[in-house]
């Protein structure tokens, strides 16, 4: 198939586009939200190609793959047609919960692919016809050393996302355990920080640290968090969304408590053995469950259908 997909997350749209098609990427002249094209910090295939938006209506496209609420309209300018399409809901609803309507909930003729079975709980989808496709990612291998007793975070944006990214906690946990600090606009924050690394810099990196927090409150699931654990680390995370699904007991140590977080932090650091032993059950369950082979074969099911 030829499938046009907007560059929106980085890491999702890394492992979308490691399937058997043609994937369109919209770009626009200065890179921005509506038209990034290829990733700059991510090594693509050459089927995925970046195709500026005013020739689009010279493609052929298959089907399109929306993630925001204004690609659809967005597609029908470009393309000049409507196209077969499935939407991409990869966030956790926001406001009032309970009664958080999707905005795709009024319509039936989109299909609306959730990434965690906790968001197609949680959202409320109206009469649209849902799926869950569980995130895959490409396995970076076994790279964990563990050689620098500190923990690693990774997080876009910290600051814009201080309660939903939990920021906010993290002096609680340096307090215990040297902190580090990878994403995007991390650079000021009062812990060791790495600028947007490229994803095999930033993996590389990681892996030498003790541990991985994942202090999120209000999260799909990270693909951080899945990515640390295919690296082998040991995690230490929020019992929050679909975390409590992601990490068995022997893979880290889940919580709502802060402080049995903080202890069991300090405890891997502290403990390299058995950092190490519960980083490998990590990187067995991620690849078990997240490995790229199910996750393009559910997707291929999917697009198929659609």
């Amino acid at each position: 198939m030829r499938i046009l997909i907007w560059h929106v997350h980085g890491s999702y749209t890394s492992a979308f586009i490691r399937g058997g098609h043609e994937y369109v990427l919209p770009l626009v002249p200065d890179r921005g939200p509506d038209g990034r094209g290829r990733a700059q910090t991510f090594d693509w295939p050459a089927s995925a190609r970046e195709v500026p938006f005013d020739r689009l209506r010279d493609e052929r496209v298959d089907v399109a793959v929306f993630q925001r609420p204004h690609e659809p309209e967005l597609a029908r300018e470009w393309l000049g047609r409507d196209v077969p399409a499935v939407y991409v809901e990869h966030n956790t609803p926001a406001g009032d919960v309970p009664r958080t309507r999707h905005p795709l909930a009024g319509q039936s003729a989109v299909t609306l692919v959730h990434v965690t079975h906790f968001n197609e709980l949680y959202w409320d989808n109206g009469r649209a016809p849902t799926r869950v496709v569980e995130h895959g990612v490409p396995d970076p291998g076994h790279l964990y050393t563990g050689e620098l007793p500190r923990a690693g975070v990774v997080v876009n944006e910290p600051v814009r996302r201080t309660r939903v990214a939990g920021t906010d906690l993290l002096p609680r946990f340096a307090e215990r355990v040297p902190l580090d600090v990878f994403g995007m606009k991390v650079d000021g924050l009062p812990y060791g920080t790495f600028e947007d690394l490229p994803q095999h810099v930033m993996h590389a990196e990681l892996a030498r640290r003790r541990a991985y927090l994942h202090p999120y409150r209000w999260t799909s699931l990270g693909l951080a968090l899945i990515e640390a654990m295919t690296l082998g680390l040991p995690v230490v995370a929020l019992a929050a969304t679909e975390a409590i699904e992601a990490v068995p007991p022997e893979a880290g140590v889940l919580s709502t408590r802060v402080d049995v977080l903080a202890d069991a932090l300090h405890a891997f650091v502290a403990d390299p053995e058995s950092a190490a032993q519960a980083g490998k059950a990590a990187r067995a369950a991620a690849l078990a469950r997240y490995g790229l082979d199910r996750f393009l074969t559910d997707w291929d099911r999917v697009l198929t259908e659609v």
